[in-house]
Formats: C-alpha cells, structure tokens, sequence
C-alpha cells in the first residue's frame, strides 16, 4: 500500500517561512515524479510544484516562482517544499502526491497517488 505522510504545516506571519516535508512508502519513490498542490476552499485545486525522477527542471506554478522550493530525498524516501517569503495568499491546505511524471500537474491534472492535506495560514 502507497502511503505519503505530510509534516510541517502551520501558521506563520506574511513574509515568513515554512517547510513541508513528506514521507513515501509502498512504492520505489526514485520512480515516481513528486508534486505538492494547494486548495483554497470554494477554489480550483492548483498545481504547485513538481519534480521529475530524474531531478529535471522543477515546475513551479507562477504565483509561487522564486519563493518556493521543491526538493527530494530518494535515500530516505522523503520529499520537501521549503516555503519562503509567504503571502496571506498562500494560506491554503497543502498535499503532496506523486505520479509517474510532471506532466498531469503541468497540464492542470492530479497524480497517481496522494498524502493527507495539511493547513498552511499565513497571517497579514
């Protein structure tokens, strides 16, 4: 059974920092593409970073570009989204998932398999 574990969500004032971090099991992670994704109740579900098995060009959605950073850990089967300069804005429940690629999250589509979400409030 695939099983993503999330840690790390919380509140943090505007312009502070944050890390996610998720821990896979059931599956050989360095096969998998690891993406994270965000929703704001009563909005679309978004795509907010992916990188490939391969550690490729990292996807990130614009509004998160130069603040926000994707990173894996395939010894440890764990994976992280270190979360810098934070708007009240990115307050959101948070995911991780992984899939075979980056492209359903680049083209606005889910991945295979998903974590629990996890709260992030930024305050203004």
């Amino acid at each position: 059974e695939v099983q993503l574990v999330e840690s790390g969500g919380g509140s943090v004032q505007a312009g502070g920092s944050l890390r996610l971090s998720c821990a896979a099991s059931g599956l050989t992670f360095d096969d998998y593409a690891i993406g994270w994704f965000r929703q704001v109740p009563g909005k679309k579900r978004e795509g907010v970073s992916c990188i490939s098995s391969k550690d490729e060009s990292p996807y990130y959605a614009d509004s998160v570009k130069g603040r926000f950073t994707i990173s894996r850990d395939n010894a440890k089967n764990t994976m992280a989204l270190q979360m810098n300069s934070l708007k009240p804005e990115d307050t959101a429940v948070y995911v991780c998932a992984v899939d075979p690629s980056c492209g359903p999250i680049r083209e606005g589509y889910g991945m295979l398999y998903w974590g629990k979400d996890t709260l992030v409030t930024v305050s203004s």
